[in-house]
């Protein structure tokens, strides 16, 4: 990852559709979270991270907000506002999923981790902006790394600024999304704007998505198969969910097959379709020493949590990981998303995003909140 040691301005033409609610999110990635605010009506007015790889993306898929590629310790709200063109007042929403590498606890406070400086400066551009709604997205032991300490500051810290706030470990399969991933949202309504009320998340929607709905369209490449970056569709989609992620797409984009060595896909071709590393000979069974290894996707459930490294995970038929375009789809993000970057680059963009159809879940129950 390239990390930048100071702030680097992407600013570009900032066209916002005064009709929709604007929104910046903090920690953006490549738009996982964006994405599915913008579905859901919002509009973005800026993104920001770290990671320059991602932020290009993020432009490129959302060309009339500001892309900021730099440091969010070193960012006021007043460059925020000059940046977007906006006046205080005018972001009454702030998303975003700071890092949590420096959770860790002493006594009944969060440690003065480096690293924990990141999801301060989330605190701190709330505080500033002061927005009638925020949503933060963190792992799920966020809630219980030390018996629940580290959510408990974080409750307060916002409750110090003004904010009653809501918290749930929700999982993208019960929102339509190909994937059984688990994620904690903070959700915090300003109580000078709804009083004590507080955040109600949206309820599941009783939907599966198994890995065969979400993919067997784009099934057609097997293990040795090259496709460029664009491509020609070559099989009609087979489920509503196919119809959902190719409904403005004419082209298939990141369906670029990863080539593994004839003895790996050997090995792969002994997994049957949901199994794992049990299912090999026992001699086979230690060549990767991680608990996760040699997994197969099962076709008739959601997708497991697709993780950033993509070395471990087989499709449910090929013998191979799973494409970026695969990936991507198993993330809910539509066809016409483009991941810019290197394979390795856009397969971690994919996997460290946020599922943009859970994220609209979530973008639609805020909007009925900020309609009263």
């Amino acid at each position: 990852m390239e990390v930048l040691p100071k702030i680097v301005y992407s600013v570009f033409v900032n066209d916002l559709d005064s009709e929709k609610t604007s929104f910046i999110d903090l920690f953006c990635g490549c738009g996982g979270f964006t994405k599915g605010f913008s579905e859901a009506g919002f509009s973005s007015a800026f993104g920001i991270d770290v990671w320059k790889d991602a932020t290009v993306t993020y432009k490129h898929n959302f060309p009339n907000s500001v892309a900021f590629c730099g440091d969010i310790k070193e960012l006021s709200s007043e460059k925020i506002f000059e940046l977007t063109k906006l006046e205080n007042g005018d972001i009454p929403l702030i998303i975003g999923g700071p890092p949590c590498q420096g959770f860790s606890v002493a006594g009944k406070r969060i440690v003065d981790d480096e690293r924990n400086k990141l999801y301060k400066s989330f605190v701190r551009l709330v505080d500033e902006i002061k927005p009638k709604v925020f949503v933060m997205e963190n792992v799920p032991n966020i809630l219980s790394i030390g018996g629940g300490i580290v959510k408990e500051s974080v409750l307060k810290d916002f409750t110090e600024i003004g904010y009653n706030v809501a918290y749930k470990i929700l999982t993208a399969s019960d929102y339509g999304v190909p994937q059984a991933r688990r994620r904690a949202f903070f959700v915090g309504l300003s109580k000078d704007v709804f009083g004590e009320e507080k955040f109600e998340f949206p309820e599941s929607q009783n939907t599966c998505v198994t890995c065969k709905d979400a993919l067997s369209d784009l099934d057609f490449i097997g293990d040795t198969e090259i496709l460029p970056e664009h491509s020609e569709y070559k099989i009609q989609p087979k489920s509503d969910y196919q119809k959902l992620m190719r409904k403005n797409s004419a082209m298939l984009l990141n369906h670029v097959a990863t080539i593994h060595t004839q003895k790996t896909r050997d090995i792969i071709s002994l997994v049957p379709d949901g199994g794992n590393y049990k299912d090999l000979p026992l001699d086979l069974q230690q060549t990767r020493k991680v608990h996760i290894a040699w997994t197969r996707m099962n076709s008739s459930k959601p997708c497991f949590t697709i993780d950033a490294g993509h070395n471990h995970h087989f499709h449910y038929r090929a013998n191979r990981v799973p494409t970026v375009r695969e990936s991507a789809r198993l993330q809910s993000f539509p066809d016409d998303f483009e991941i810019l970057g290197g394979k390795t680059s856009q397969l971690r963009q994919v996997g460290n995003a946020v599922p943009p159809l859970l994220a609209k879940a979530i973008a639609l129950q805020i909007n009925k909140y900020l309609e009263k």
